[in-house]
């Protein structure tokens, strides 16, 4: 099985100029933990998540703190949103972003989302444009019936 046999193809994408806010307000609408960032040729430059956006919100230091019994500043945080809300998606997308081709075999999907830790992976064509996006439930639906091969 190929990765165009499962994949989304009714997708959204961000340009690089896209604001935090306007990239939050589209995940929340849309149900979806990342976006891909896409140039004026529809080529995909990044991916951005809900995940680095968090990153770049919270200070550095509570990264520290994961193991102690601490309740982080939430003020801080809120306030950190405010400054970042009108950044540009570039300054916190993931970059080069992981792609696949829509002609490659599904397992490769998996191997990548397993090796890298991520949810949703763009699918370009043969030029690196994007035509869609491939999750794990995808691929997890996929094994459910039998068409990982």
């Amino acid at each position: 099985m190929k990765v165009s046999d499962v994949m989304v193809f009714d997708i959204s994408a961000v340009f690089e100029d896209e604001t935090v806010e306007r990239v939050i307000d589209m995940m929340s609408k849309q149900f979806v933990t990342g976006i891909p960032v896409v140039d004026e040729d529809m080529k995909v430059v990044g991916f951005i998540t809900d995940n680095d956006i968090m990153k770049a919100s919270i200070p550095s230091y509570f990264a520290l703190l994961q193991s102690a019994s601490f309740l982080p500043d939430t003020n801080q945080f809120v306030k950190n949103m405010a400054r970042i809300r009108e950044h540009k998606v570039s300054e916190y997308m993931s970059k080069p972003p992981i792609v696949i081709k829509e002609d490659a075999p599904l397992i490769h999907a998996a191997d990548l989302m397993m090796r890298h830790n991520i949810k949703t992976i763009p699918v370009v064509d043969n030029d690196g444009r994007l035509v869609g996006i491939i999750t794990k439930i995808d691929v997890l639906k996929a094994a459910l019936e039998g068409g990982l091969e």
